[in-house]
């Protein structure tokens, strides 16, 4: 089953009113990155490739990305935070998908707490603000043994 908006806005913390949705809590831009190295995944460990930031273009005073169609890493303004007893999913707002855009996410284990990331696929031009909802977070009640403690945890948190 999954959480109330409300209740996801809870674990969170500090949430704006807007952001609550029914079912989730809607979660902003922070950054856009291109990965510019290749990364590498092999049984013994990850290596992450290099990227580089992607500059923000203004536009009538809004501090904008203009992506052209290509893959890009977004990263999430707000910080997650995954409760005992539950598991976290990302999904894309439906703005994103009726812009021939597409947000891909991965599982979040109850314990994780961290700014995530997500790989945004454009299929065709478009400019997202800076702090503009893209996302939105969803929990979900899930059995569990013991929490996330991997090399992910914290990230972004300063």
């Amino acid at each position: 089953m999954f959480e109330s908006g409300a209740y996801v806005a809870d674990a969170l913390g500090d949430i704006a009113d807007e952001q609550v949705q029914p079912n989730g809590v809607d979660l902003t831009l922070a950054r856009v990155e291109r990965q510019r190295e290749p990364g590498r995944i092999t049984t013994e460990g990850k290596t992450i490739g290099e990227r580089t930031r992607v500059a923000t273009v203004d536009r009538d005073g809004r501090d904008c990305y203009a992506l052209d169609p290509g893959y890009y890493v977004a990263g999430y303004a707000e910080t997650v935070r995954v409760p005992e007893g539950h598991v976290g999913y990302v999904y894309p707002r439906s703005s994103l998908m009726r812009n021939s855009c597409m947000l891909h996410t991965a599982v979040w284990d109850a314990g994780y707490e961290g700014k995530g990331k997500g790989l945004l696929e454009v299929g065709h031009p478009i400019e997202i603000e800076k702090g503009a909802r893209f996302a939105q977070f969803v929990l979900a009640d899930a059995n569990h043994e013991g929490e996330y403690d991997g090399s992910y945890q914290g990230e972004g948190v300063e």
